[in-house]
Formats: C-alpha cells, sequence, structure tokens
C-alpha cells in the first residue's frame, strides 16, 4: 500500500531546536521515484507551454506571471488522475524543471526586446545563447549555496511562493488540508477573476479615493495606495509580520518622506539624471512618476548595497564553498557533503569538482560566443564583456536567492539596470559605442538577468525539495535540461512576435521591462549619465540600517516595489501575528498559523491561474472589463469585498478550538 503524505512536519517552517533535526516527508533512508520517463516528459512539455504562453503575455499584454504554482497544480491534477505511484518525489521534478519557464522568461523579455525597440539587429542563436548560458550559469553559481539558504538557515527565512507550492504538492498528495486549501483557492482565484477580468471593483485602493486625498496627492505629493488581491494578502501572510513591516517601513520612507522632500525642494525644477529628455518638473510629476523616474532609483542603490554586505557577511559561506572545491581537486574521499551526511540522498548535490569544471566550461563558452557571436568587436572587448557578467552574475546570485527567501519577489530588473549601466560605462570606456555598444551592453545584461532570474527561481525549487524531502542531485541536473528547453521556446516566440507585431509603432508590443532598459542605455550609450546621486542615497541608507541591525535587503525591497504592492503585505503579515498569538496554549497557535497558512496559499494558487486566465483572454482580445464602472465605483466597492476576505482569513483560520485543536 502506497504511504500517504498528509502535511509537513511540524517544524517545517520554524527554527529548530538546539539538537533538532528536520525530517522531511519523504524520508532519506529510501529510495523513490522521482525522475521518470513520465516526470521528466510532463516536466519539458510544462516548459514549453508555460515559457511560450509567458512570452506571449508578457511582451503582448505586459503580465508576467510566476509558473510554479499552476505547475504544481497541473502536476498534482495529472499524478492524481493517471492513478501514479509515489506520485509525491515525481511531482517535484515535475514543477522544478517546468519552473525554468518563467525564470528564462523574465531574463529574457526584460533586456532583449530592447535591441529592436533600439532598432539594432539580432538573430535567433545570439538572443538563444544569451538565454541559455545565463540560465546555466545561474544554475551553477547556486549550487554551492544550497545548503546555506535551504538547510542552515531554516525557519529564518518565511519562503512564501516555496511554502504555497509545496503546501499545493503535499495537500494534492492526500494531505490533511487539500480541502482548506482548495476552497481558499476557489474563493482567491474567484475574487481576483472578478477585478482583473470584469473591473468588479479596482485592484487598487489610494488615498485619492476622498477628494482631501486628491489635493494632497496633487499639492504635496503624498499618496499611499493598497493592493487589494487575494494572492498578494496571501503572501504577506506567509512572509510574516517581520518582513512585512521592515518592507513597509523602506516604502514609506521613499512615499512619505523622500518623495514629498522632493517635491519641496526641487518642485519648481527640471532634473534630468539620465539625459533622457525630462521636460516636466519635479512639482508637475504626480506622485507615481516621481517614484518612476527618481525614488525607485534610491531603492536600486539600496538592493545593490544591501547585497554587497550581505556578500561581504556571508564570507564565511563563500569561502567555505571554494575550500570545499579546492579540497576535493586534492583527491577522492572529499566531498561537498559532510562526513556525517555523505550517505543521505537528501544531501546530495552535484558533486563540486564538476561544478567548478562547468562554470570553467561555461565561462568559456560566454567569452566564445561574445569574440565570435558578433557581440562585441575585438578579443579585449570579449575578455571585459566576461568579467562584468562574471563577477556581477556570481555576486548577485546570492542577492537574488535571498530576496526569494523573503519576499518571494526577486528584484531582478532593479539589478539589470544597475548591471546595464555599469556595463554601458565600462564599454564606452573600452571604445564600444553607438548601436554596436548597445547591443553589446544589452546582450550582456541579458545573461545577468537570466543568471539571476534562474538562481532566484532555482533557490524556490530546492527549498520544496528539501521540505519534501527530493534528492537535490537530480533537481539540480534536470533543471539544465529545463533552461535549455525554455530558452529555445522563448526566444522562438520573440521572433515571432517581432514579426508579427514589432516592438515599436502603433500596434507594437508593450515590454514594458525592455522599454525601460532601452530609455536607459540609450543616452549612457550617447555621452549620457547615470543617477549616481540617488543609488547614492540608497547605498548609504543601507549602510545605516546595517549598523542599526535592521534588514537592509528587506527595507530596500520595500524602496523600489511600489507601495501598493507592500501595504498588503503589511495586511497579511498582521493577520498572520494575530491568528497565531490569541490562545496561551502554544499547539492551538501553531494549529491556527498553520491553517492560515493552507488559506494563504490557497489565495496565492487562485491568484495566480486566474491571473493567466485573465491575461489570456486579454490576449485573445475578449474584452469584460467594465471600465466605466471601475473608473466611477471602482475604488469605493473595493474596500468591502477586502474587508470581507481579511474576516474569512482570519475567522477560518481561528477555527481551531482550544478544547480539541482541531480544525474544522
Amino acid at each position: 500500500m502506497e504511504e500517504q503524505h498528509n502535511a509537513l512536519p511540524e517544524n517545517a517552517q520554524r527554527e529548530l531546536l538546539p539538537g533538532e533535526e528536520y525530517k522531511p516527508l519523504l524520508g532519506p533512508e529510501k529510495s523513490w521515484a522521482e525522475v521518470t520517463p513520465y516526470s521528466v516528459a510532463i516536466g519539458i512539455l510544462m516548459v514549453v507551454i508555460f515559457s511560450a504562453a509567458a512570452a506571449y503575455l508578457g511582451l503582448r499584454v505586459g503580465q508576467v506571471f510566476e509558473a510554479a504554482i499552476p505547475i504544481a497544480i497541473i502536476a498534482v491534477g495529472l499524478t492524481s488522475a493517471l492513478g501514479k505511484k509515489e506520485g509525491l518525489g515525481q511531482n517535484v521534478i515535475i514543477q522544478s524543471i517546468g519552473g525554468c519557464s518563467g525564470a528564462v522568461v523574465a531574463g529574457a523579455i526584460f533586456t532583449l526586446p530592447a535591441i529592436y525597440i533600439l532598432g539594432v539587429e539580432v538573430n535567433f542563436m545570439q538572443m538563444f545563447l544569451s538565454s541559455l548560458l545565463g540560465g546555466v550559469l545561474g544554475i551553477l553559481f547556486l549550487i554551492p549555496f544550497r545548503k546555506y539558504f535551504v538547510k542552515e538557515m531554516h525557519g529564518k527565512y518565511p519562503f512564501p511562493e516555496a511554502t504555497a507550492t509545496t503546501q499545493i504538492l503535499v495537500s494534492g498528495e492526500g494531505g490533511k488540508g487539500a480541502g482548506t486549501l482548495l476552497v481558499s483557492g476557489l474563493i482567491g482565484g474567484l475574487y481576483d477573476f472578478l477585478v482583473s477580468t470584469f473591473g468588479t471593483w479596482s485592484d487598487t485602493i489610494s488615498t485619492t479615493v476622498l477628494g482631501i486625498g486628491r489635493v494632497v496627492a496633487d499639492k504635496a505629493k503624498v499618496l499611499l495606495k493598497i493592493n487589494t488581491s487575494a494572492a498578494v494578502l496571501g503572501l504577506g501572510y506567509i512572509i510574516g509580520l517581520k518582513y512585512a513591516f521592515v518592507i513597509c517601513c523602506g516604502s514609506l520612507l521613499v512615499w512619505l518622506v523622500i518623495i514629498p522632500l522632493m517635491n519641496i525642494f526641487w518642485g519648481g525644477q527640471v532634473i534630468d539624471l539620465m539625459h533622457t529628455g525630462v521636460t516636466m518638473t519635479i512639482g508637475e510629476m504626480a506622485p507615481d512618476q516621481i517614484f518612476k523616474d527618481y525614488a525607485r532609483h534610491i531603492g536600486i542603490g539600496g538592493i545593490a548595497t544591501a547585497g554587497i554586505i550581505g556578500i561581504i557577511k556571508s564570507f564565511g559561506v563563500i569561502k567555505s564553498a571554494v575550500g570545499l572545491a579546492v579540497r576535493e581537486f586534492k583527491g577522492p574521499g572529499n566531498n561537498v557533503i559532510p562526513s556525517e551526511a555523505k550517505n543521505l540522498r537528501t544531501d546530495e548535490d552535484i558533486p563540486m569538482k564538476t561544478i567548478v569544471f562547468g562554470i570553467v566550461i561555461a565561462l568559456l563558452a560566454i567569452f566564445a560566443f561574445f569574440a565570435l557571436g558578433g557581440v562585441v568587436n575585438n578579443i579585449w572587448q570579449a575578455v571585459v564583456g566576461l568579467l562584468i557578467v562574471g563577477v556581477i552574475s556570481f555576486l548577485f546570485t546570492t542577492v537574488a536567492a535571498n530576496a526569494i527567501a523573503i519576499v518571494g519577489t526577486n528584484p531582478v530588473s532593479g539589478m539589470t539596470l544597475m548591471t546595464l549601466i555599469i556595463a554601458s560605462l565600462i564599454l564606452v570606456a573600452v571604445g564600444l559605442k553607438g548601436n554596436a555598444g548597445m547591443a553589446a551592453a544589452l546582450i550582456i545584461g541579458g545573461v545577468v538577468c537570466t543568471a539571476l532570474s534562474v538562481a532566484g527561481s532555482f533557490i524556490t525549487d530546492l527549498k520544496i525539495g528539501y521540505w519534501i524531502g527530493s534528492t537535490p542531485k537530480k533537481q539540480e541536473g534536470w533543471k539544465f535540461i529545463g533552461v535549455a528547453v525554455a530558452a529555445a521556446t522563448v526566444c522562438g516566440v520573440m521572433l515571432v512576435l517581432n514579426k508579427t507585431y514589432g516592438f515599436v509603432g502603433d500596434q507594437a508590443l508593450v515590454a514594458p521591462q525592455a522599454n525601460a532598459m532601452a530609455a536607459v542605455i540609450q543616452p549612457m550609450m550617447n555621452g549620457g549619465g547615470a543617477p549616481w546621486l540617488l543609488y547614492g542615497i540608497g547605498a548609504v541608507i543601507a549602510i545605516l540600517l546595517t549598523i542599526f541591525k535592521v534588514p537592509a535587503l528587506a527595507f530596500a525591497l520595500g524602496m523600489f516595489i511600489p507601495i501598493d504592492l507592500n501595504l498588503p503585505l503589511l495586511v497579511g503579515g498582521a493577520i498572520s501575528w494575530y491568528v497565531s498569538t490569541r490562545s496561551k496554549d502554544k499547539k492551538v497557535n501553531d494549529e491556527r498559523q498553520n491553517k492560515g497558512t493552507l488559506i494563504a496559499s490557497g489565495f496565492i494558487a487562485g491568484g495566480a491561474l486566474m491571473g493567466v486566465v485573465s491575461a489570456l483572454l486579454k490576449f485573445f482580445d475578449v474584452d469584460w472589463f467594465m471600465a466605466g464602472w471601475n473608473s466611477a465605483y471602482g475604488e469605493a466597492i473595493a474596500i468591502v469585498p477586502f474587508v470581507a476576505l481579511i474576516v474569512y482569513m482570519i475567522v477560518a483560520a481561528m477555527r481551531v478550538k482550544d478544547s480539541s485543536l482541531r480544525s474544522e
């Protein structure tokens, strides 16, 4: 009889006590079905389908969705319908391979379409190699840090997306929370579908809903907004109050202090820090535009600096990984795994020697691509491009993993923007300017962007595998196949879309991130500048936060991510704190906390699925959106269903009674 895995262990999401050990659902003492012809075939099929869908939607309607959760739901459904035995381990592999789609898509469409936008020619092989080599590098750079992020930091990071995906996989295996997950998924999905497809109520509530709020926003540039999405509320619950509060503090600093102060001191001035042709004064801009054009760059500087500080702090981890590699090269018997854990299946990584060889081969391939693939003009410029890719990808890999572990959001666009600026400055210095320089900088940026995007996504997969008990070595090996298939699919779709719609003109594809990259890089390659003052302010803030022992990366993410996506995190975190502290009985609090996590995971899953459906409807020109109604009444009405959602979350999670310790 097949063993049933009802729920994650009680200590899956908290810090372990001294001497306590985490035991995954699939015990390391047994070999479980993981990599099978079925799981590999379905995983690759998911990569093709979701890479194509994500690329179409991201470029056509400007919506990039994360594929991990929909793929997990499909995997569970298929495995159950086909009656597969030992489906849990196989579903992890399907999700891990399939999850390459969203990561590679983000890496490609954030940068490569900018080449078309700037009128520079590029061929399929250049785009494919940019995505492929970046993805491979991201995987290779992350593997040595797997144990640190998923095991040594167990319980210290919330891993919101990994939590939601794991709950889906476990509940689909016959878990006791399957009913709760299904009901909350239906509620969250229906809620978000009504908002995004019909515009029944607004997806954002702002202070401008009141007359005085509009005056304050116009005159003082003070504006607050909150996203009403069920998925974002669920994300906040899983992140928890601590990190949500720090993130919101960063956001509130920008929106309540920095933006109003910019209006007070420079309201009558036109400030064109990047020489992009800005003609409006600060005072003429709306708070949103001031954030987008100026204040957001403070967040980018903060993220970069917090990342560098984090790298310095984790020097011991980096040194340990390098030391393990050196010891392995000295002779046999020196494995990446500690001696007491060598025989544990759940601790098996790809050998460090293989990783080092892989990194060397990948870097040589990148050098050959730059030198011989028409990216740069000479060998010296290829060396410079390689150094930019190698150094920035390695350093920012841990930043991407850290960000995903904290908020489930990878600030890859901010880090890529920083990479493009640095690359442009260096390439101009070595004589590569104009169209050739722009193409080179964007391809280099594409490699880095994909590396960071894949690394961030992969740490989620590895955490899921750690909780469930998958073999890391198998996840790592098959991830390369997923990246290759995703890269080919994305680049093929991009070529078709360029020929069908184009990236410039009246009917052009939206491609918002790529347009932003193009707007930055063009003046840089023609003698323009970068907003170093704003980056510097962000850097100073990150350093001060570190001195006062405040999580600088979480704070900087708050400065970078729009406030409407940050405030609901605080609401969700507050709900998490409330339901887990009402009883004097710790077991009751833990039960309520866990039930709330299931509800939050359902909100995220339902919202993700309906987001895809809604975007597909838009792609096929199915327009059911009630624009007039939404514009007139949307914000005022939105308050009622959003409060109802909050009340439902609290009441449902609190249905664990002190007397029974059982959830209804």
